[in-house]
């Protein structure tokens, strides 16, 4: 239950705090866009079996790779994709917290 929490709730409260407190003006906007680095799941979809409650997702599907990350960290850099990158590294933060309760 823990873990569950945890992890969705870093998925989707971390955006929104992050969201409200510094994108005041337009945070729907920003929440929007930062929840959209979900997507990246999709690469689950590739796997066999396509949920494996016990596996990590870190480096171990194409999205997840440390390559991907160090491209989604990069992304945080220019200010054009920074919510794109906030929302993939959140994402990926989510991931590794889902991680270490295994």
């Amino acid at each position: 239950m823990l873990q569950t929490f945890a992890h969705y709730g870093t998925h989707f409260l971390v955006p929104l705090l992050v969201a409200v407190l510094f994108y005041k003006s337009h945070w729907k906007w920003a929440f929007l866009i930062m929840v959209s680095g979900m997507l990246i799941d999709l690469d689950h979809l590739l796997a066999t079996p396509i949920f494996a409650p016990n596996r990590c997702s870190i480096n171990f599907h194409p999205l997840h790779t440390y390559y991907a990350i160090a491209v989604y960290l990069v992304l945080l850099i220019p200010k054009k994709t920074r919510l794109v990158g906030l929302g993939l590294v959140i994402h990926i933060f989510a991931d590794v917290v889902d991680c270490s309760f295994m």
